[in-house]
């Protein structure tokens, strides 16, 4: 009977670990994938972001969020960093890319470095970019 339990909680814990390689596999950068394609997207400036989208953000800017919001035609990807105890820091899109039936977006957070001079005011880094409006999920990365 303790042999059963073993062997099904060594098979619970087996299947846990696999759940996430396989969710991820859809955005996997493997070499030779021909169904990958390139999004165009453009960076949203401040005047260009929709005012009920300025109203999540700063609802959420306190804390890293990572969003997804679609208006008029357009499918907003947002990236907050979290508030921060200097200026300095931003966030860059790595790459944004269709392949396995999901929008992928890899972005790269980046702090000041030491030779910068930053403010010493709190500040809520964020990234948003848009794209014409698809259904594909998005998955950050």
């Amino acid at each position: 009977m303790k042999m059963r339990r073993k062997r099904k909680r060594r098979q619970s814990i087996w299947m846990l670990c696999l759940i996430p390689v396989f969710l991820l596999a859809a955005c996997g950068k493997g070499s030779g994938d021909s169904s990958r394609e390139t999004l165009d997207y453009e960076m949203v400036t401040e005047e260009q972001i929709p005012p009920e989208l300025k109203t999540i953000m700063e609802e959420k800017k306190q804390a890293e969020f990572k969003l997804t919001y679609t208006c008029d035609g357009f499918l907003y990807l947002v990236v907050g960093l979290g508030q921060q105890e200097t200026g300095g820091y931003s966030i860059s899109v790595r790459d944004l890319y269709l392949q396995g039936g999901s929008i992928c977006l890899e972005t790269e957070s980046m702090g000041p470095t030491k030779e910068e001079a930053v403010s010493g005011t709190p500040s809520c880094p964020c990234l948003v970019i848009r794209l014409p409006y698809r259904e594909e999920p998005v998955v950050f990365l």
